[in-house]
């Protein structure tokens, strides 16, 4: 949990807490699936490539819907608790590690 210098604690919305551990865990499946793959010697790699780019592409969702949250729940009411820049400085860090 992140701590403000107001000294309070912002913390994810809990239905986004819960479709993010729910689509995670459909991806677990998925990735399991990909090394049951694997295991097959008869397997062809663009099978394995189109399966792994479904989990990338999972994965991605996964980031957009957390994302969103984090927009509604704390960069909109931001400039309410006095920490607009601070969360623009988190954002851009963040966008850093973000690929297109």
């Amino acid at each position: 949990m992140t701590a403000h210098p107001s000294g309070q604690r912002l913390h994810m919305d809990r239905a986004v807490r819960e479709d993010a551990r729910r689509r995670l865990a459909t991806i677990r499946g998925h990735l399991e699936g990909v090394l049951r793959q694997l295991d097959d010697e008869q397997i062809y790699c663009v099978d394995v490539l189109q399966q792994l780019y479904a989990v990338r592409s999972a994965v991605d969702k996964v980031g957009e819907v957390i994302l969103r949250g984090h927009l509604q729940e704390h960069v909109v009411t931001a400039s309410e608790r006095g920490d607009s820049q601070r969360l623009v400085d988190e954002l851009m860090e963040l966008l850093k590690y973000h690929r297109p």
